[in-house]
């Protein structure tokens, strides 16, 4: 069996509670690595500064280097709303943290205070009952309109050695929606005619089906794939990196980075996230896909984070407009 050394480290500095919370999102929620990893560097920073603002470190010691590992029950149980508050102020004003991370931070405390009182037992009130979440303005996400998304597709160089592993990697991002995790972990045997099964968001499994170009590219990129270089472990997965390993998702980035430049969409920053928010657009807009039938697509758990992907367009709502049976009322009052 390996170890994290590295985690095992990091984890000795945290206060008992938090190592307890950690175990349960991962053993028992079944929270990806991402969240929490999130969660914890916002449960840090928040000890870490409760033991600053209560005068119980000392002023020569860096933020970074504050130890956790000595907060005991008696100190939560202490905790109160005003605290939160206080904390709140301080990631806004001396971190500069915007809403979404002022956000993340909320859910990653009430997440917690919740585990330590209703599993853990630890209180008996919960102090974040209160604490509000910053209001999150919406914006319409960015995304590739139809005729940039097949630029971007005939603009990769048919030269280039990864072209049919990269063309094939666009071409599941703009017509399947993939998350970029989901991607990286395609593996063969989860490739069943028409039908992927991938491990989503939250580690569950979801279906995804493939249409007729996604068919096509993984058929393509499979002709010239070669594992024989691979150990057992990265053989299975879809997507290769140049190294022989299974890709990671910083390699997909730049690939992605690279090519959408190279297509010349410079206007905004396009990631393979704003890829999946193209996918969901179209479908949307143009596959007369329902809310409900797009949220199982996206793999989305609540309906409410779908809807950020069923904006209209400035076109659509200019026709909305010219529709209205009154917008031709002056040509009978001449």
């Amino acid at each position: 069996m390996k170890y994290d050394i590295k985690a095992i480290q990091e984890n000795n500095n945290l206060p008992p509670s938090v190592i307890d919370f950690i175990n349960y999102l991962e053993t028992i929620k079944g929270k990806s690595e991402r969240t929490i990893e999130g969660y914890k560097f916002d449960l840090t920073v928040f000890f870490r500064f409760l033991k600053v603002y209560k005068g119980l470190c000392s002023s020569n010691v860096e933020f970074e280097e504050i130890l956790l590992s000595d907060i005991d029950e008696t100190f939560i149980r202490n905790i109160k709303l005003t605290d939160l508050y206080a904390f709140m102020s301080f990631v806004e004003k001396q971190r500069e943290n915007g809403t979404y991370a002022r956000a993340r931070k909320v859910a990653a405390l009430k997440s917690y205070f919740k585990f330590i009182s209703t599993k853990a037992k630890i209180i008996t009130e919960d102090p974040t009952i209160e604490l509000e979440t910053p209001k999150i303005s919406k914006r319409h996400p960015v995304y590739l309109t139809l005729d940039q998304s097949i630029n971007l597709l005939n603009s990769l160089d048919k030269k280039n050695k990864n072209y049919l592993r990269d063309y094939c990697i666009l071409t599941l991002f703009l017509n399947c929606g993939l998350r970029l995790s989901e991607l990286c972990n395609i593996q063969i045997d989860k490739i069943k005619n028409d039908i992927l099964t991938i491990i989503g968001k939250g580690n569950k499994e979801r279906t995804v089906y493939l249409n007729e170009a996604s068919l096509d590219s993984i058929n393509r990129y499979l002709q010239v794939r070669d594992a024989s270089k691979c150990d057992g472990e990265n053989k299975k997965f879809l997507f290769l990196s140049s190294r022989n390993k299974k890709i990671d998702k910083r390699t997909v980035e730049i690939l992605v980075k690279k090519h959408i430049t190279n297509s010349g969409l410079t206007e905004a920053k396009y990631t393979p996230h704003k890829l999946r928010h193209t996918a969901a657009t179209l479908m949307y807009k143009y596959g007369n896909v329902d809310i409900r039938s797009l949220q199982q697509i996206l793999g989305h758990e609540s309906v409410s984070t779908t809807q950020i992907y069923t904006h209209i367009d400035d076109e659509s709502l200019r026709e909305a407009v010219k529709s209205n049976p009154l917008s031709q009322i002056n040509k009978y009052n001449k």
